[in-house]
Formats: C-alpha cells, structure tokens, sequence
C-alpha cells in the first residue's frame, strides 16, 4: 500500500519518495509490446537532410588524459568549428556502436530504450548554415529545421549565459518521455535525466578529446527552450544543454 503523501514536502521530495522501487510494491505483468514507441524520432519533410562525415573510430586522445583535462568551458574563440568535430561529437553522444534489430549506442540508456534526442543551434560551423538542427541517428544526419540565428534567444532562455550566442554549437537534449514511460512508467523520469547525463558526459569527453572546450548548462526557462527547437514541452521536452567551441 503507497503511503500517504506528506503535504510538508515540496514537488521534488514528493516525486522522490513515490517513485521508489520497494519490495512487494512493483507489481507484475507483461509489456505491451504493440504499444512499444518507435525508437528513433525522423523529420518526414526537413527543410534539409546532410550527411555527416563518418566519425574516426579508430584513435584519440588516451582516455585518463582526457578525464583529468576536463573542465567547464564558458569563454570560447571566434573560430567557427569543422562539420566533422560536429560529426565526431554528435557520435559520441549517440551513434550506433552495434547494429542488429536494436541497434546501440555510444551512450547507455535505461532498458535500452533511448529516450533522449539531440538537437544543435548552430551558430558558427563551417559547411552548415545557422539554425536549429536535428539528429537523425539512423544513417548519421542532421535534419534541419529552423533556418536562422537563435544563439542570442538560446542566451536569454539559459538565464542570460552569453556562451550560448557566442559558442559555435550548442547541443539540446530533449526526452521523448512516452519511449521510456512504457516501461518504466513514473520512475521513468528518473531515467531520462540519466541518460541526458550519461550522453553529457560522453560529449565534455569528446569535446577535450578534440581540443574543444564545452560546458554543461542545467539552468533554463523550459518553455522558451522548447519553443526554439519546436517541441511541445510535455511528450518532448529539453532537459540538458551542453556549448561548445574554441579555447
């Protein structure tokens, strides 16, 4: 039986404590797998579909390097950055690693269900126009959606965080939360937040790897987030930022 709910507590403590897995509460049952979400998001009519070159797989940075020089980074060049440092981190966030019928990712996932999407607001990258773009993980793409400058609106949606007017890319993750809520039902918002941080951490990583400098970025006006990169804020919503560019 579920305890009753302590109206001393604020939202997050209240979330907290009913979302708990504890012995004999779990229930049981099969999944519906008829009702299974799809687990990739596709644009049918982007306004432009890119290829992205194929991520160098094959060496790097060594890794213990690569932890101990990680650092936030929030003052970045005017250097624009290369479609293929994009490409490689974009990789690294989600690229398939394994293929068969569930393809994997560079990033772990609760159940292996990938809820996260990755969008970027461009606003200084060789070989692509500004705007907001997204990840098309299947066939490693970018989908473009927005045509424009949207740094300067990102900035102010992030509390006032210049490094993202001024950052050649910022990546925007969002949960598509009914893909991870059809197995996990309430306790799935524990996990998408996890997820986002693993896929987070892969790209600070990538990003020094690269001689790159990112920042992770938690503090934003949600609805402002969501309305740049167009998604409704309840069945998609952003949960994480992450800028990048030139020390």
């Amino acid at each position: 039986m579920s305890k009753p709910r302590d109206t001393t507590q604020g939202e997050g403590d209240h979330f907290q404590q009913t979302t708990k897995y504890r012995r004999g509460e779990l229930g049981g049952g099969g999944l519906d797998w008829s009702a299974r979400p799809q687990p990739y998001k596709v644009y049918s009519k982007p306004l432009a579909l890119i290829a992205l070159p194929l991520p160098d797989r094959s060496s790097g940075a060594p890794l213990c390097a690569t932890v101990a020089e990680r650092r936030s980074v929030r003052d970045y060049s005017s250097a624009p950055l290369k479609v293929e440092e994009v490409s490689q981190l974009l990789w690294a966030a989600q690229g398939i690693t394994a293929g068969g019928d569930h393809a994997l990712r560079a990033a772990p996932s609760a159940g292996a269900l990938y809820p996260i999407e990755t969008y970027l607001v461009v606003n200084n990258v060789a070989g692509l126009q500004p705007g907001v773009y997204h990840y098309r993980v299947v066939g490693h793409q970018l989908e473009l959606i927005r045509e424009g400058r949207f740094g300067g609106q990102l900035a102010d949606a992030a509390l006032g965080q210049e490094m993202c007017a001024v950052a050649p890319v910022v990546f925007v993750w969002t949960a598509t939360i009914q893909r991870s809520r059809w197995k996990y039902k309430q306790r799935a918002y524990r996990y998408i937040y996890l997820d986002a941080g693993h896929i987070a951490a892969h790209v600070s990583l990538g990003a020094v790897a690269l001689g790159l400098g990112s920042c992770q970025i938690g503090a934003f006006f949600d609805e402002e987030v969501d309305a740049i990169i167009r998604v409704d804020g309840r069945e998609e919503f952003t949960v994480y930022l992450t800028s990048v560019g030139h020390l």
